[in-house]
């Protein structure tokens, strides 16, 4: 039985590297995915960035006529000139941001064609998640299998402790009176002071250790999972109440805009309802990206592609 054991543990070893090799492709898909999604993140505040901007150029050119006419002291002038300005320099750092997230997204996925935009929307797709089924985890399936491979190492090292019965034939020729006398022996080595067991009892550590670490590894996996599928399922509220904060905060900027220009809100007011909007758009953006992390590591775990069946 010793060549059917050998095979046996090559079988559970091939399918164990299996196992990993789905694991680690799980884990790049999962990396990938979060990369481009940083990336669109990071294309999204710069954008935010610009619009903020021109935001605060429009505001200093009327803090700036109202200064002219009388209506604002000359310090509100000179305050909005200096939120212009570290505008300013807000837009260079997420147009630096954006660059080193797209040189990262190109790094990884080794695109012959260096992506300068991103064109599909990852941000706003719809999770998966929570729609399929409970499936095992790939870390689990992988301890399994190296579980399997220490059992049938055991099962080796007690067949190695058998007598290896050898048998031998030979042909013998006397020279004196040139004859030929057939030879036939048999070789039963008798194990009295070595029968393996150092072997067998390191095979057997071996696979207890196996088996705690499947125990482990299914007790971690279900943890993780319970959390992922509540990261994943707040992250949707959360989506939606920074939507419905930046609602608000265009109202009210635009009604504050229009008080500004009456003379019945100060220049303080206006700059606070601009600041309050820019706060709520860039919100929105790290809700969207808590969403997109949520269902990547809920995917990993359930050993699938993240947003599989919606891109």
């Amino acid at each position: 039985g010793r060549r059917s054991a050998r095979v046996n543990v090559a079988r559970a070893e091939s399918d164990a590297a299996i196992l990993r090799r789905d694991l680690t492709l799980t884990d790049t898909a999962a990396r990938l995915a979060l990369v481009y999604a940083e990336a669109e993140a990071a294309q999204r505040r710069a954008l935010l960035s610009e619009e903020a901007l021109s935001l605060a150029l429009a505001d200093a050119r009327a803090a700036l006529a109202l200064v002219e006419e009388g209506r604002e002291p000359l310090l509100r002038g000179i305050q909005a000139e200096s939120e212009a300005a570290a505008a300013r320099a807000a837009l260079d750092e997420a147009e630096a941001e954006r660059a080193a997230a797209l040189a990262r997204l190109n790094a990884i996925a080794m695109l012959p064609d260096p992506a300068t935009s991103i064109e599909t929307s990852l941000l706003d797709a719809s999770a998966a998640g929570l729609a399929g089924e409970d499936r095992l985890s790939p870390a689990v399936r992988v301890a399994e299998a190296e579980a399997i491979v220490a059992g049938r190492r055991v099962a080796v090292e007690r067949i190695n402790s058998r007598p290896d019965v050898t048998a031998s034939l030979g042909v013998t020729r006397f020279g004196v009176e040139d004859q030929t006398a057939l030879t036939f022996g048999v070789s039963l080595p008798l194990p009295l002071f070595d029968r393996n067991r150092g072997n067998i009892d390191a095979a057997r550590a071996e696979f207890r250790a196996a088996e705690a670490r499947v125990s482990q590894a299914r007790q971690q996996a279900s943890a993780d999972r319970s959390a992922a599928v509540a990261r994943l399922g707040s992250s949707g509220s959360r989506v939606a109440a920074a939507d419905a904060g930046v609602t608000s905060a265009e109202e009210a900027y635009r009604l504050s805009r229009i008080g500004a220009e009456a003379g019945r809100i100060s220049q303080l007011e206006l700059r606070a309802g601009r600041a309050a909007l820019i706060n709520a758009r860039s919100a929105a953006v790290d809700a969207r990206l808590a969403r997109v992390r949520a269902e990547i590591d809920l995917a990993r775990l359930e050993g699938r592609a993240p947003f599989e069946g919606k891109h």
